[in-house]
Formats: C-alpha cells, structure tokens, sequence
C-alpha cells in the first residue's frame, strides 16, 4: 500500500499496475506445477463424462480406448507453458483420433479450450485460430459427406454453439494476454522514471558537491596561503626584526579575520538557499585591485594588464575569470616561489581571455601546483561555461608558470 499523500497514485495506470502485481505475486506463490496438473485433471474428468453421457445416437459404444483418448486430449496440458502451441496441436490430433474412431461426439469447447487459452495467451493468436477454425470445418464436413447431414442441420446441432465458444476462449485470452503486455509496459516505464529520477538527483547532488568544493576552495585556499607566507616571514624576523614580526602578525590576523567573513558567508548562502536570502554580491573583474593587493602583501609584486574593450559580462563569466585568477595567484604564492607575477585581461569580441604569468619555479619543480585541485577545478569551472583552460610551463627559457583561459562572453550554456 502506499502512504496517503504519495504522488505516485495519480499516476494514469500505476492503482492497476499495483493491484496486477499484487495478484500476480500471490498467484506466483503457487506451484506451476500444481495449477496445471489441475488443470489437466478437470479437462479430463470432463472429457471421461462427456463420453460416459452417450449424447450422440448411433455412435460406437464408449469402451476403455474412448476414456483412454478423453484422459490423452488433456494430459499434454501438463506441459503447456513450455510448448504451448504445441500442446494445442497434439490435443487436436488426438481428438481428431476420437471423433475418426466414431465414439460419441464430445464437442471441441470443453477439451481445447485450455490448450487453446494458452497458445492465445502465449502470442499465437493467429496460428491457434486457424486450428480451431480447421477443426470445426472437418467436424462440419465430416458430418456432411460420411453421415449424409446437410450442412445447415449439422450447423445448427451443436456446431455453432462450440464454435461460439471457442471464439470466446480466444477474444478473452487476447484481451487477458493484451492487459497484461500493457501492465508490463507501464511497470516498466515506471521502474524507468524512478531509475530516472534517482540518476538525476544523484547527478544534482554530485554537481552541488563540485560546486560547494569549488567555492570553499577558492574562497579559503588564497587567505590561507597568505596567512602561511606571512607566518614564516615572522618566524624568521621573530628575533632579528621585531617590527617586521609584528607587521606580518598583524597581516596575519587581518587575512585570519577576512577568511572567518568569507566563511561565514559561503555557510550563510549554502544554508539559506531560498529565494530572497541574504547573499553577498558575486566577485567580479572589478575586484582585481583588492586580490592583486593580497598577494603583493605576500612580496609578491603583481602587474594586472588590461587591453580590449572593457565591458560588462555575465556575472557567471566575471565569477569564473575572478576565480581563476583568485587561485592561479594562490599557486604563485603557495608553490611558485615566484617574485613576480603578471595578471592579463584580454576583452575580444565573443570572449575574455585571462591569462596569469609568473617567473617561478615552473611545473617541473611545482608539479603539485599543476596537478592539485586547484587546476582541476579551473579546469572544471571553465568547461562548465563552454571555456577552455591552459596550464604548464611559462614561455620563458628560465622557467615560470602559465595559466590561460579562453572564456565566451555572450553565450554561456545553461
């Protein structure tokens, strides 16, 4: 049963789809086995008392071979879901053998029908049919020609009535056999929408993740790697150059106080995601100036060029440009061992190039620089909006660090 309230139920075809199920389990708790051997023995029982009745003048005397073809017609069904067409072939051919031995007439309804619901319900409606029409033209002719009856007496005397229901065994096994491929195939769409389902929230979680891993990795990593150079520049002026010590410590509590903020307010965002929460405002390409400052407090002196025609750009694209710049410069500083660093905008008309040049050690002795998580998710944020990120080697012959992203400025992929 399903809860109250679960959407699920107003699903067209899902109550039917539940209820099917439900049956069918309970009936699958039964021995195949069982039920056809039952089968068989009712269709038998009735068979050996259709003979035993004597409705036919004129016919041979029922003897031992009649009850013995009678229990044959049926036994076959024992075996009528692994052979079902051909169940309903031997069961003909063997009354067939009954009637040709001119014992008295038992019919064509009650000995084939089973076998006859079977094959339908297997998908040989067409091939079943034909037998059952065969057998009830040669019963028809038999009839005529050996016993001399006109066709519309021999019609009229049982004829019609068994063909009646044979075409009723075979439009309700259609109909059963139809009903049932179409609750299959509504299970099965609903097993797919929920496989569906699950696949994509699963995605979305997955994406939510990098998203969240990509934000507090980009808004701790370049403080902390501030806070680390500062910490060992007053180690090392601790005794020598007390002043220079206190100067880095109190650098060192600025960046500590700026990193709690941003902290706080990545949390905020990520636990208030409603519509109309507060947010602080996106960083952007305006706030170059204030990183660039950052990383020139770590002895680092950084240039930022800036050539095309400056202009606004999506937010998403101004977004991704601060952060690859905002972690290439946390790389400089962290893993570089650079001096200098050159920070270049670059505005063409469909796109904004940002490229971060330093004269470090370079990647042969910063691989961890090249390989961490820091370009991985460059990489990542720039293909997320249909760009494209560089990074290896400095062109310098003496060494360096190389950073280039091409990122589009008017279409950006939803």
């Amino acid at each position: 049963m399903l809860p109250p309230g679960d959407a699920r139920a107003d699903r067209p075809g899902y109550g039917e789809a539940v209820l099917f199920a439900a049956v069918g389990e309970r009936l699958s708790r039964i021995p195949a086995l069982a039920v056809d051997a039952a089968l068989a023995a009712t269709v038998a029982v009735a068979n050996g008392f259709a003979v035993a009745a004597e409705q036919e003048a004129g016919a041979k005397d029922p003897d031992a071979l009649a009850y013995v073809l009678g229990v044959a017609i049926a036994a076959p069904l024992l075996v009528r879901r692994r052979w079902p067409l051909g169940v309903l072939l031997m069961s003909a051919v063997v009354l067939m053998t009954y009637h040709a031995l001119d014992y008295p007439a038992i019919g064509l309804s009650v000995p084939l029908a089973v076998a006859l619901f079977t094959a339908v319900a297997a998908g040989h409606l067409r091939a079943a049919a034909i037998v059952a029409l065969g057998l009830a033209l040669i019963g028809i002719g038999f009839r005529a020609l050996e016993e001399d009856e006109s066709v519309v007496s021999v019609v009229g005397s049982g004829t019609l009535g068994d063909v009646a229901l044979l075409a009723a065994v075979l439009l309700l096994a259609e109909t059963l056999r139809t009903r049932r491929a179409w609750m299959a195939e509504v299970q099965e769409r609903l097993h797919r929408t929920e496989a569906e389902r699950e696949r994509e929230a699963e995605r979305r979680v997955e994406q939510e993740r990098l998203r969240i891993a990509h934000e507090l990795h980009d808004v701790l990593a370049h403080t902390i790697a501030v806070i680390g150079v500062q910490a060992g520049v007053a180690d090392e002026a601790l005794t020598d150059s007390p002043s220079d010590a206190k100067a880095s410590l109190r650098t060192i509590r600025e960046k500590s106080r700026e990193a709690l903020a941003e902290l706080r307010a990545t949390v905020g965002v990520l636990r208030e995601p409603r519509a109309g929460a507060p947010r602080s405002p996106a960083p952007s390409l305006s706030q170059l100036e204030e990183l660039v400052g950052r990383a020139a407090g770590s002895d680092v002196h950084v240039e930022v060029t800036v050539s095309g025609s400056a202009r606004p750009l999506p937010a998403i694209i101004e977004l991704t440009a601060y952060r690859i710049v905002q972690e290439s410069l946390t790389n400089v500083v962290r893993h570089a061992g650079a001096r200098r660093a050159n920070v270049a905008i670059r505005y063409e008309p469909d796109a904004v190039v940002v490229q971060v040049d330093d004269d470090g050690r370079g990647a042969a002795d910063g691989a961890s620089a090249a390989e961490g998580y820091g370009i991985t998710g460059m990489r990542e944020r720039a293909a997320a909006i249909g760009g494209r990120l560089e990074a290896g080697p400095g062109p310098s012959p003496g060494g360096g660090f190389r950073v280039r992203a091409w990122l589009p400025a008017e279409r950006v992929p939803p």
